[in-house]
């Protein structure tokens, strides 16, 4: 049974969850980088992850890298990035993929108060050509040395807490932004009451 702490905690942390603050991950295939991204979203607020994965082998998180966090996200899997990009839209969210191009603006340069999903590709390929013809914004992260991009997960990190900078600054972590029945839902389930799959 969980104390009277555990329950607050949980509590707590589930206000802050922000469920139109979302990361997708397109094609992510290195365990480290993957692990490392989940732990990142859990740091950050970010109550779903959207996985773009066509491999037959299983979503590659490392619990001894996440930490576990695995636990306290929402997962959605697709098959293709066209059915995660149409679900994504359908729920009223604009979508930011990063890229490496002259096309892209600053990841400063957008508004992520607004209901949102940001896409992060493949370690070596970046995002495909179907998440850059669908996309609402392309950003990226202003580099002044030799080597043309930063590892994965640091590149969420920076960019997800300057979506934390700017909700902060907003109140939107102030009250929980879920419905009553989805916070009692997800109360339950992190308390251990529900041992149902943590996926929708």
């Amino acid at each position: 049974m969980p104390t009277k702490q555990r329950k607050q905690r949980v509590k707590d942390v589930l206000s802050h969850r922000q469920p139109d603050l979302r990361v997708v991950l397109e094609d992510v295939t290195n365990t480290h980088n993957a692990s490392a991204v989940v732990r990142t979203c859990d740091a950050a607020g970010v109550l779903y992850v959207d996985i773009i994965y066509s491999s037959p082998e299983p979503f590659p998180v490392n619990a001894s890298i996440s930490t576990k966090a695995e636990k306290w996200i929402r997962f959605r899997h697709h098959s293709s990035t066209k059915d995660c990009f149409e679900a994504i839209k359908n729920q009223g969210l604009k979508i930011a993929s990063t890229h490496l191009g002259p096309e892209s603006t600053s990841y400063t340069s957008i508004d992520y108060t607004q209901p949102i999903a940001i896409v992060f590709g493949n370690e070596s390929e970046g995002v495909s050509e179907d998440a850059l013809n669908s996309s609402d914004y392309l950003i990226q992260i202003p580099m002044f040395g030799m080597v043309q991009s930063l590892n994965l997960s640091v590149s969420a990190g920076i960019i997800l807490y300057e979506a934390i900078r700017q909700r902060v600054q907003s109140g939107l972590y102030k009250q929980s932004r879920l419905s009553d029945d989805i916070f009692k839902k997800i109360t339950h389930q992190w308390l251990g009451f529900n041992k149902k799959k943590r996926q929708e």
